[in-house]
């Protein structure tokens, strides 16, 4: 990892996608992501695939299946119409 993590930085499954949350707070063993319309989730720091430019990105093997589900709906309820 290029950088230490911090609050504030979004947060993604892949690189290019769409930022799905943000870090809401850095702890020993992980971070806690604030994910959009479904709220908090524990990640363990084995979770975390790589950290550049204020961005966090997970691996989608080794997140709970409850995150996956959230990432999946965090953006439903937009318009996708709208850029």
């Amino acid at each position: 990892m290029t950088e230490q993590i911090a609050e504030g930085f979004d947060v993604f499954l892949h690189d290019g996608d769409k930022a799905f949350g943000a870090v809401r707070r850095v702890h020993a063993h992980g971070i806690t992501v604030y994910v959009e319309n479904a709220g908090d989730f524990e990640v363990p720091q084995s979770a975390v695939k790589a950290v550049d430019a204020e961005k966090v990105t997970l691996d989608p093997a080794r997140i709970d299946p409850k995150l996956a589900e959230a990432i999946r709906r965090a953006h439903s309820g937009e318009d996708p119409s709208i850029p």
